[in-house]
């Protein structure tokens, strides 16, 4: 029997109760899978700062890295925006992908026919919609040096080296290729010399290994009112650092919530996965935090690991929940976090629905 030893991180705000759906959803599958799953819980963020005087302690990194898989819910609040430096919460989660090393954040965007009602663009130009944002998730602008900051100037670097683009692309392709086969890198390769490179490698790549996968470049502005105009066009696109943030955010909002949406972080030590929405503090407490990316992100912890079968049950649950009209109230419904987890695992293992 297979036994994976996963570090979750429920972090703050409804971080906890999302990340306790999707512990629900993964116990039940390592049940009907005949695989184990142990479970141990880390602080993070706010909460961590709160407890231990640090958003990122020690004893939260070290596990993170000991472990199979990490497992994320949401950090931050209002509680804690005062805070400067190493003790934001937002320090925490950068050091903590530092730590793991993984530079392939995958944000795959998927609209239902059940949810083309909900996206704020018409339902014909959003039907379809299946789209993965590769972003190169540890260089670019946001890591670049040098930098600096006085009260009359400021600057930042867009560096990218030739092997870092080689490695990201290396895994889009990959991608496209076990989906439809077509990749669209995006960069500004008109007006910036690192996206000049970043193209000249991308070709390079395309025609010495992948010359089987339809490759085109798109400029950032034009991808992104292409994103808009007709979402479906794309199936894998592949991007910087900076570029990948705002497309994926632009990306999320066509389904019509934030809160279906899952992620995963690879290629380092150990993998990260998290549902992209925040800590939502607002909503604490009140049943109405939507747990889908959760439980989707999970379908991504347990492709990561390999139980192909297991994942594929519960997204095959999420799907037949959203097909029922089993809204959260993010999508207009009146489903509850609980209610809309209970369905998934009806869907999925047909088990008791009781709160675990």
């Amino acid at each position: 029997m297979s036994v994976y030893q996963i570090a979750v991180l429920p972090g703050d705000g409804i971080g906890p109760e999302v990340t306790r759906e999707a512990e629900r959803a993964i116990l039940a599958a390592a049940d009907e899978f005949s695989f184990e799953v142990k479970l141990e819980h880390w602080p993070i963020g706010g909460t961590a700062l709160d407890q231990f005087d640090t958003p990122f302690p020690d004893a939260t990194r070290d596990a993170c890295l000991a472990a199979d898989a990490v497992f994320l819910g949401a950090i931050g609040g209002p509680k804690w925006d005062h805070e400067t430096g190493s003790r934001r919460c937002e320090a925490a989660l950068l050091s903590l992908r530092k730590a793991l090393g993984g530079y392939a954040n995958l944000r795959p965007v998927i609209v239902p026919e059940s949810l083309v009602e909900s996206s704020p663009l018409r339902a014909e130009r959003v039907a379809g919609t299946d789209l993965l944002i590769v972003r190169e998730l540890t260089g670019g602008i946001y890591f670049g040096t040098p930098r600096s900051s006085t009260e009359e100037k400021a600057s930042n670097a867009m560096v990218y080296s030739r092997g870092e683009i080689e490695r990201i692309v290396r895994i889009a392709f990959d991608l496209a290729r076990k989906r439809r086969g077509r990749l669209t890198s995006v960069d500004k390769a008109n007006v910036l010399e690192v996206s000049q490179l970043w193209r000249s490698v991308v070709t390079e790549i395309h025609n010495a290994e992948f010359s089987d996968i339809e490759l085109e470049h798109l400029y950032i502005d034009n991808a992104a009112i292409q994103l808009i105009l007709r979402p479906s066009q794309f199936d894998v696109i592949v991007t910087g650092n900076l570029f990948g943030d705002i497309l994926s955010d632009l990306a999320g909002t066509l389904p019509g919530s934030l809160g279906i949406l899952p992620s995963a972080s690879i290629g380092g030590k150990v993998g990260l996965f998290e549902p992209v929405h925040g800590s939502a503090p607002d909503i604490v407490g009140k049943g109405y935090a939507n747990p889908a990316g959760a439980l989707l992100s999970a379908v991504m912890l347990l492709q990561m690991l390999g139980e192909m079968e297991a994942s594929a049950r519960i997204q095959h649950g999420v799907v037949k929940a959203l097909e029922d009209g089993i809204l959260t109230y993010d999508l207009g419904g009146t489903a509850s976090t609980l209610e809309f987890s209970n369905a998934v695992l009806e869907h999925a293992f047909t088990i008791s629905t009781t709160t675990v």
